[in-house]
């Protein structure tokens, strides 16, 4: 990461926004349950979770219910809480 997750969220486009509150509101999910609460298209999400995950916000892991999918989340901070970077433009 170059700057501060705050920052770099920011600089993301809206539908990364979107996932990253669908994620933060809900709570691990995967792709596809992305696709339903948020109303993107799978490949709009692919994007979104690519562009949150180089910025180091969102993790993912084994969704052991179906090993083809991934289970996504917000990666939690060094202190514990879960990472609340600021959504403003």
């Amino acid at each position: 990461m170059t700057g501060s997750a705050d920052e770099e969220l920011g600089d993301l486009p809206p539908s990364a926004k979107l996932v990253y509150k669908v994620l933060d509101y809900n709570g691990p999910l995967t792709q596809k349950k992305i696709v339903e609460e948020s109303m993107l298209s799978a490949r709009t999400v692919r994007y979104a979770l690519e562009r949150l995950d180089e910025i180091g916000v969102v993790a993912e892991d084994v969704y052991f219910a179906d090993a083809r999918q991934n289970l996504y989340e917000i990666k939690e901070s060094e202190s514990g809480s879960e990472t609340e970077p600021a959504l403003s433009d």
